[in-house]
């Protein structure tokens, strides 16, 4: 999600390259409205968005009994941002997002937990 029609585009296009379905969103109220996936699903989510702002609304998303893997996207983010986006329990990309960054980090969320046992 992100406010700018234009690199909502652009995520969403290049996500597709990569083979994942894509969802998009102008805003939080409307990722409000949507429906918790179900199966593989990673929210993307701009930090500086008009309105509630990205990490307002995965803690809201997360308040709902919504624990779908997150990434917030943001330019210049700060000590203080990146421990409040760790203690959401996402994963932090700074833009400009440069070569296929996105795409393997959503395949790091999506990946299954490796097991130590023996």
């Amino acid at each position: 999600m992100d406010d700018d029609p234009a690199v909502r585009s652009a995520i969403a296009f290049a996500l597709e390259t990569e083979g994942f379905e894509v969802a998009t969103y102008a805003s939080a109220e409307a990722a409000l409205a949507w429906a918790p996936l179900s199966g593989d699903a990673c929210m993307i989510l701009d930090h500086r968005l008009p309105g509630m702002d990205g990490l307002t609304l995965l803690r809201d998303l997360r308040a709902r009994g919504i624990a779908t893997p997150a990434i917030l996207i943001t330019t210049n983010p700060d000590a203080r941002l990146r421990g409040l986006v760790a203690q959401a329990g996402a994963a932090l990309l700074e833009k400009p997002l440069f070569g296929n960054a996105l795409a393997a980090t959503i395949r790091s969320l999506s990946a299954p937990a490796s097991s130590s046992a023996p």
